[in-house]
């Protein structure tokens, strides 16, 4: 049977309609999260609200489903990763996930995840998290009621039909010997680096860095590595994240902190990431499957090999160092590559999962996985989360926080009601390495072009291998294809133990 072409376009058209529905509510919270005046916050509360649900109201037509459900019939002849087999697939595939969820559920989501994520904002500068407790307390019970409505009738539980949305197919089941393998290894790892002989100096980083020096700095960096400013920009904000809010217009934003500087400058070379990967995705098919990102996990693998496997590897510092020490003559005029190299990449918990390293980064991770699952459930009370964020620090870093603020308000996820986000980023850390390595295989000489500050071979293998494929292979199939093995931990921690071992002398 053909495929009817008529009314594929018919759908297409419907959800491209959806698209404008849904950036124009991304580039409203871009907004609230830049500069909108705080006075604002309720009305912009209501405009979001009804944009997702104009744009949710067209995802869940009855009509549109059917229509979904005959094309899909058509299928049998066509490429299963061709354009228009998964642009069939993966909307029939979203009409079933969202025709659950009422628009009326959609709308009060909305509302209270701008109002929580300015609730967030407040309690977290004023470090109380009493005074974000009750809108946590919403958001929580709200994507509770979504994923028992997602979870119904599946073997699935509230909380993965909630990860469903961010990493299709992932389970909990799944998951957990994973990361409990990777959490060992790690803290294996952590213990001897902790125990070296070498320590690098840390301090040089939490020197005096100017921020419009640092602002300046960055930008460059962003736009040396592939980051395109004709098709993007760059800002600030209490949080970083990525947005795009159309086929060319991609925002990513970061924070700066004069006296750390790692902060601001790999929060800039992370979004940057996420950013290449958006303006890597086809223009022609935005708003729909082959013109979206596949999974978070993924995206996540782009900002994370670029921010680590790239950022902090020797031949980029060779590069980058003396554009550093212009930068910031005064609080790098007497150290050495090999001093700067070294701090990069020092290894030591602490309190701010952003501002991690690259060993205990996952830790960090780990962490709110097994929190959120307990929120979600009803096994852990918003009244009990500070203390059980409090002793899971103690327990898995040794170290606790001295405040909210650096504690349970860190991340602004919640408040947006992004539970099942979290395992995502470590999933994007193991295909990072798993990624890189392939890469490197196939062109040996890579970490020269770094050393000159030549990046284009590197992303344009990732254009080929991710970008350009949107969502017509699973995350899993994508790395396959990239590297010839299923995804594991082996690469990230080959990768990790190579870098740090001689570091360390260990």
């Amino acid at each position: 049977m053909t495929v009817d072409l008529t009314t594929f376009e018919t759908v297409c058209q419907r959800m491209r309609q959806a698209a404008l529905y849904t950036s124009s509510a991304d580039a409203l919270e871009w907004d609230e999260r830049t500069g909108m005046p705080a006075a604002a916050g309720e009305y912009r509360a209501d405009q979001v609200a009804e944009l997702r649900s104009a744009a949710h109201a067209l995802k869940t037509g009855a009509a549109y489903g059917e229509a979904l459900a005959t094309l899909k019939d058509q299928l049998d002849d066509e490429d299963p990763h061709g354009d228009i087999s998964t642009t069939i697939r993966e909307l029939h595939r979203d009409w079933c996930r969202d025709s659950r969820l009422p628009v009326d559920l959609v709308a009060r989501l909305s509302v209270a995840t701008v109002r929580g994520q300015q609730a967030w904002d407040a309690a977290r500068k004023n470090d109380r998290f009493g005074d974000f407790r009750g809108a946590l307390e919403q958001i929580i019970t709200l994507k509770r009621d979504v994923g028992q409505r997602l979870a119904e009738g599946t073997s699935s539980s509230a909380y993965e039909a909630l990860m469903d949305e961010y990493e299709p197919g992932a389970s909990v089941a799944a998951l957990t010997p994973v990361f409990a393998d990777l959490k060992q290894r790690l803290t294996d790892l952590i213990t001897r680096i902790t125990d070296a002989p070498r320590q690098p100096r840390v301090e040089l980083l939490s020197r005096e860095y100017p921020i419009d020096a640092q602002r300046r700095f960055s930008a460059q960096i962003a736009h040396a590595v592939g980051f395109d400013f004709d098709r993007g920009r760059l800002d600030e904000t209490s949080h970083p994240f990525c947005t795009t809010l159309g086929p060319q217009d991609c925002r990513i934003l970061t924070r700066y902190e004069a006296n750390w500087f790692p902060g601001g400058f790999f929060g800039t070379l992370h979004e940057a990431g996420h950013g290449m990967y958006e303006q890597g995705l086809r223009d022609d098919w935005f708003g729909l499957p082959p013109g979206s990102y596949v999974s978070l996990g993924i995206h996540e693998s782009q900002s994370r090999l670029w921010e680590n496997q790239v950022g902090r590897s020797l031949p980029f510092w060779k590069w980058l160092y003396p554009s550093a020490k212009s930068a910031f003559p005064d609080a790098l005029d007497e150290v050495s590559l090999d001093e700067l190299y070294f701090a990069v990449n020092h290894v030591r918990p602490s309190m701010i999962r952003v501002e991690a390293d690259e060993a205990t980064y996952n830790l960090h991770i780990l962490i709110r996985f097994e929190l959120e699952q307990a929120l979600i459930s009803g096994d852990l009370s918003v009244d009990e989360l500070p203390m059980a964020w409090n002793e899971q620090y103690q327990r898995c870093l040794g170290i606790q926080p001295s405040n909210d603020a650096e504690g349970v308000l860190q991340d602004v996820h919640w408040s947006a009601g992004l539970f099942g986000y979290f395992p995502t980023y470590t999933l994007g850390n193991l295909a990072a390495a798993q990624l890189y390595a392939a890469a490197v295989t196939d062109m040996p000489d890579l970490e020269h072009d770094f050393s000159r500050g030549e990046f284009e071979r590197l992303l344009h293998w990732l254009c080929e291998r991710v970008h350009r494929h949107g969502r017509c292979y699973s995350g899993a199939e994508l790395i396959k294809n990239a590297t010839g093995d299923e995804l594991s931990a082996d690469h990230l921690m080959d990768y990790l133990e190579s870098k740090l071992t001689p570091l360390f002398g260990l």
